[in-house]
């Protein structure tokens, strides 16, 4: 199974209340093979530095979008 899968960094979109991007990531593996393998991975999660203007607190979840791992 090895060389089966690749792995990749998630960045978040979310932003801190001075306008500048959080900076935080999770790293997962993804399929090279397969109908997915072309198109980049946006999943919504949780950000602990993501400032929410609705609700004024810090801390939401934000789309975090695909990113190679260099």
């Amino acid at each position: 199974m090895a060389g089966k899968s690749e792995k990749i960094k998630l960045r978040s979109s979310g932003k801190k209340e001075n306008g500048e991007l959080t900076g935080t990531f999770y790293t997962t593996t993804k399929n090279k093979k397969g109908e997915g393998a072309k198109v980049k991975l946006r999943k919504k999660k949780f950000d602990p530095r993501a400032y929410d203007a609705k609700t004024g607190k810090i801390g939401c979840h934000v789309e975090f979008t695909e990113d190679k791992i260099k």
